[in-house]
C-alpha cells in the first residue's frame, strides 16, 4: 500500500499522542514528544491539529511531523521504520516540494533525530546544517535530591502566578491564564505538572511544566524560566532537579530537555541539575 500523507483532524489526535507516547525510549536519541504537542495546546486543539502532519501505511502512523511555525518541522519516526528507505524518501519529497502542504517555499528548517534515515536522507540530497541544538538527559533510576525552594502543582483555579513568572522569564506578554487552561486541557496535560517554585519569603521565582510519555519512558522539561527579576541565584537549578524529581514520581525513566547549543548559560544550568549533555543535533535547513 502507498505512504499516506495527511493532516489530522481534531479527532484524530488521540491516536497521534498515542503513538508518540509509544515511540519514546531512552536508548533512542531524543526526537518528537508528546510535550511539545502539549505545550502548542495553549494555542487551542484545532491549533495543534493544523500543525501536525502524520505519515501512514494501511492506517498505521511511520512517522509525525509538527510545524513549530510556518518554516521549521519537528519530526519523527516509528521505531521499526527508523530506516525504511521508502518512508524516508517519501517523507522527504513531501518536505521539498511546497504543493503537498508541509512547508512552504523559500527558507525552512527540518528537525530529525540523529541516525534516522530522514535526518541522513536530507543531507545527501543537500540540505544543509542549520541551528545546533544541545539534548540533556538526567537518568531518574535513584532518588533526586531535595532543593531549598518551596513548590506547588499548578491548579486551574490558580495559574496566575505561574504565568506571570513565565511571562517574565521568556518576555511573553500573550501567556495569559486563560492560556494556560487551555493547555491544562489538552489530552498530553493528563501526564503532566507545572511547578511553581517560591523562595523562603514566599515570592513566586521559576516554573517549569514537566511532560510524562508514560511508565518507564522518558518525560522532557518544555519550558522552564526563572523570573527576570530573581536570576542569579540558583533558583534555574532547583527547579530543574525539582522537575526532574517530579518527573520520578510520575514513573519516569529519565527527565529530557533540549536547548540551542548558542545558549550556554541554559545549558550550564541544566548540567549543573545533574543533566548530561547528548551529543549535538542540527537541523537541517534549505535556504532556497
Amino acid at each position: 500500500m502507498a505512504i499516506e500523507l495527511r493532516t489530522p483532524d481534531v479527532g484524530e489526535l488521540a491516536g497521534v499522542v498515542t503513538a508518540l507516547r509509544a515511540w519514546q525510549h531512552d536508548a533512542s536519541p531524543m526526537q518528537l514528544h508528546p510535550g511539545d504537542l502539549g505545550w502548542h495546546w495553549r494555542w487551542g486543539a484545532e491549533a495543534v491539529a493544523a500543525a501536525v502532519r502524520t505519515w501512514s501505511r494501511d492506517g498505521q502512523l511511520l512517522a509525525i511531523g509538527f510545524l513549530d511555525g510556518p518554516d521549521v518541522l519537528r519530526a519523527t519516526v516509528a521505531p521499526p521504520a527508523w530506516r525504511d528507505d521508502t518512508l524516508a524518501h517519501r517523507v522527504v519529497a513531501d518536505l521539498g516540494d511546497p504543493s503537498r502542504g508541509v512547508l512552504p517555499a523559500g527558507k525552512v528548517a527540518v528537525e530529525a533525530p540523529n541516525g534516522s534515515r530522514v535526518q541522513d536522507l536530507l543531507t545527501e540530497l543537500g540540505w544543509g546544517a542549520g541551528e545546533s541544538w544541545t539534548p540533556l538527559s538526567r537518568d531518574l533510576a535513584k532518588p533526586v535530591e531535595a532543593t531549598p525552594l518551596r513548590l506547588e502543582v499548578v491548579t486551574a483555579d490558580r495559574p496566575d502566578a505561574f504565568t506571570a513568572v513565565h511571562r517574565s522569564a521568556w518576555d511573553s506578554p500573550r501567556f495569559t491564564d486563560d492560556l494556560w487552561r487551555e493547555m491544562a486541557s489538552g489530552l498530553p496535560f493528563a501526564d503532566a505538572r507545572c511547578l511553581l517554585a517560591r523562595d523562603a519569603r514566599g515570592v513566586a521565582v521559576a516554573g517549569v511544566t514537566v511532560w510524562s510519555a508514560g511508565e518507564g519512558k522518558p518525560g522532557l522539561l518544555e519550558p522552564m524560566g526563572v523570573h527576570a527579576d530573581h536570576r542569579g541565584r540558583g533558583h534555574g537549578r532547583s527547579i530543574c532537579v525539582a522537575a526532574a524529581a517530579e518527573l520520578r514520581r510520575m514513573g519516569a525513566s529519565s527527565a529530557l530537555v533540549c536547548t540551542e547549543t548558542a545558549r550556554t548559560a541554559a545549558v550550564a544550568t541544566y548540567r549543573s541539575a545533574g543533566f548530561r549533555a547528548l551529543p549535538e543535533r542540527q537541523d537541517r535547513s534549505r535556504d532556497a
